[in-house]
């Protein structure tokens, strides 16, 4: 796959959408590792589970979405050869949401 360079802060708190338009969750987060002094993304988290994350806030976020129900505990590991950020306003899977690495708050 072909390099493709994207400022982070134009990706972050966008929806992504899953194969059948529906939305999957929010970019909440990315996750790089440095190579030969550049940074390389590897992963993205999104849904509501990666926002709680990325604010080290696990044990808040539960109680907050124990509030709501079980119907919004969500969130996901998306490798960066999963999205497609061809169109920056409408990044979109590019494999169904079944291939994601679910998260948890265990």
């Amino acid at each position: 796959m072909a390099r493709q360079e994207i400022h982070l802060e134009l990706v972050l708190g966008k929806r992504v959408y899953a194969l059948n338009g529906r939305t999957v969750g929010r970019i909440e987060e990315a996750r790089a590792e440095m190579q030969d002094g550049s940074a390389f993304v590897n992963e993205f988290l999104i849904g509501t589970y990666s926002f709680f994350e990325r604010f080290s806030a696990w044990e808040i976020g539960r109680a907050i979405l124990g509030v709501f129900g079980s119907s919004i505990k969500s969130g996901y590991r998306v490798r960066w050869d999963q999205i497609d950020f061809s169109n920056l306003q409408h990044p979109s899977l590019t494999c169904e949401v079944s291939d994601l690495s679910p998260l948890d708050m265990d």
